[in-house]
């Protein structure tokens, strides 16, 4: 692996740094080669009307594989951009028709330049299967022992036609031993979630599974492990009980910071260190104008997707031990923010990060970025925890 330890040992370190009003905060590096994945750059464009259209390849799920670093990015083409006012929060948003994403897979031996792996790909528009049939969407990858899960989201009901209460979210898994080939599992017919994540290995005995309601983080444990991802079909009745017993659960609540005010929703699978299970997330709220100051983007950001951080505890990882007060990473660039000519952006400040691979202390964190692209945030395990530790204890 000469080239990915390569891009590790350059990688930036990240940093700590104080704010006017004396809040410290962390902040992983923007790769100077970002964005590392761009739609066109994989023949993502069409023409409508003579008019050049960009599609997008983005949020993506990653994992160590044969040497190399594999990603499921979701792909889109063809579509629509329409806007339209949300009276609940009071902000202009975007909306899209005919959405339909598909998985792909992307690997890379050095973790920057990517290519399509074996012209894979994992489709959501019903050829392969009907429980979905609108799109598969944010697929992560979970190692758990020599297999890889890989669990996302099917739409049941067309992006953008579902409402809060029934958006068309369903759990659907896969695994795979090759990326190559991939078993497909079935959905959890009986739960709307997305951002659903299954820890690497058992804690104490139990498998434990981060689920997404309301804009809220839960925990809990499949009282049936792992076979109620092999079969979810088969455990209704679990699920159910999953679900009604979600208020007793809750890890992150929403609303506790401003840049959280609107929604969480967890990111990578948790990774296991001697301080904790560090868990990165995304929070969806205002970026106050002091943070913006020092990300250099001017004034604040009313509705943003940032990057923020957590240790749970070891054995019981219901247990939050240290959380991020500010996040970690705010849209700042072009392609973050609102775009430009040579970077059009299809949801203006968003970073959403999704996959990670920690290997020799350093953390490469892969972000989608403006629903559109995939950029690559870096730092050191050991600063961002020690950071954790010191300056957001909780307990």
């Amino acid at each position: 692996m000469i080239r990915i330890e390569k891009t590790l040992s350059t990688a930036h370190d990240g940093s700590v740094e104080e704010l006017p009003s004396g809040e410290k905060i962390f902040k992983l590096h923007s790769h100077p080669k970002n964005p590392i994945i761009k739609p066109q750059d994989f023949g993502q464009i069409w023409y409508d009307d003579g008019i050049l259209k960009i599609g997008s390849i983005f949020n993506c799920g990653s994992a160590l594989f044969d040497n190399k670093v594999i990603l499921t990015p979701r792909v889109h083409s063809e579509y629509q951009r329409g806007k339209f006012f949300d009276e609940t929060i009071g902000i202009e948003k975007f909306f899209f028709r005919s959405y339909i994403s598909k998985i792909w897979i992307l690997s890379s031996e050095d973790g920057i330049n990517f290519e399509r792996y074996n012209d894979g790909v994992i489709k959501g528009d019903g050829t392969e299967h009907k429980d979905f049939m609108y799109g598969i969407e944010d697929v992560r990858i979970i190692k758990n022992d020599d297999l890889f899960w890989l669990i996302g989201c099917g739409k049941v009901i067309p992006p953008f036609v579902g409402n809060k209460t029934n958006p068309g979210d369903r759990i659907a898994i896969y695994s795979t031993q090759n990326f190559r080939n991939f078993k497909y599992h079935g959905i959890v017919p009986v739960i709307e979630s997305r951002n659903a994540l299954i820890f690497p290995e058992a804690v104490s005995g139990k498998q434990y599974i981060l689920l997404r309601f309301a804009g809220n983080i839960y925990i809990n444990y499949l009282k049936e492990g792992l076979k109620q991802i092999q079969n979810p079909s088969n455990y209704h009745d679990l699920w159910t009980e999953l679900y009604h017993d979600r208020k007793n659960k809750l890890l992150l609540e929403t609303g506790v910071y401003s840049h959280e005010n609107e929604k969480i929703g967890s990111g990578p699978p948790p990774i296991k260190t001697e301080k904790g299970w560090l868990i990165i997330y995304h929070g969806v709220g205002e970026i106050n104008a002091e943070l913006c100051e020092n990300y250099n983007v001017l004034g604040n950001l009313k509705r943003a997707y940032s990057v923020c951080a957590a240790i749970l505890d070891l054995n019981n990882p219901s247990i939050v031990l240290c959380r991020t007060k500010l996040p970690i990473y705010i849209p700042s660039y072009p392609w973050e923010l609102f775009g430009e000519y040579e970077f059009p952006i299809d949801v203006p400040a968003v970073v959403f990060p999704m996959g990670m691979i920690v290997k020799q202390n350093k953390i490469l964190l892969y972000c989608g970025a403006g629903d559109k692209y995939i950029i690559l945030l870096t730092s050191k395990l050991d600063s961002l925890l020690d950071y954790l530790w010191k300056d957001c204890k909780l307990l």
